[in-house]
């Protein structure tokens, strides 16, 4: 029998992962998402939470591409994936 050694994002119990380094990327893109999720709320009462949390989590994926476009290089955003991918 053999015995593997897993990791799990405090943020995600579903999810499991072999490295203990990419659970704790993963735990800290969903702890930005979360404070992004709730910043689009407070901006755009209209948006629901759902759209919040789907928008806050693409941008922290994303947030490399997000900062480039931050500092002033905004043709950073056209490497951004289509919504279907």
């Amino acid at each position: 029998m053999a015995v593997e050694v897993v990791y799990r994002s405090s943020r995600d119990l579903e999810r499991l992962f072999m490295d203990k380094a990419e659970a704790d990327r993963h735990d800290k893109m969903l702890e930005l998402a979360e404070a992004l999720a709730t910043v689009l709320q407070q901006a755009v009462p209209s948006l629901n939470e759902q759209q919040s949390e789907d928008l806050g989590i693409f941008m922290a994926r994303h947030r490399d591409v997000f900062s480039r476009a931050f500092k002033n290089n905004a043709e950073a955003l056209a490497e951004l994936p289509p919504r279907d991918a």
